[in-house]
């Protein structure tokens, strides 16, 4: 559980993190987003789900 805390914990510098540096682009992407078509968005969510499970098995080997 611990292992998760931090890993969300991670998630909410890194996503402060870009809102801080460049806000203005983090507004034109989600602009973006809200236009996508559901399905695709559900795609990249899935793809980039899949490279941090593969990311994950690399790093814990």
């Amino acid at each position: 559980m611990t292992d998760f805390l931090t890993a969300l914990a991670l998630v909410f510098v890194i996503e402060g993190l870009l809102y801080a540096i460049a806000p203005v682009s983090m507004r034109d992407m989600a602009t973006r987003i809200i236009g996508m078509e559901p399905a695709l968005l559900r795609r990249i969510g899935l793809g980039v789900a899949v490279l941090g499970v593969l990311a994950l098995a690399i790093i814990r080997g």
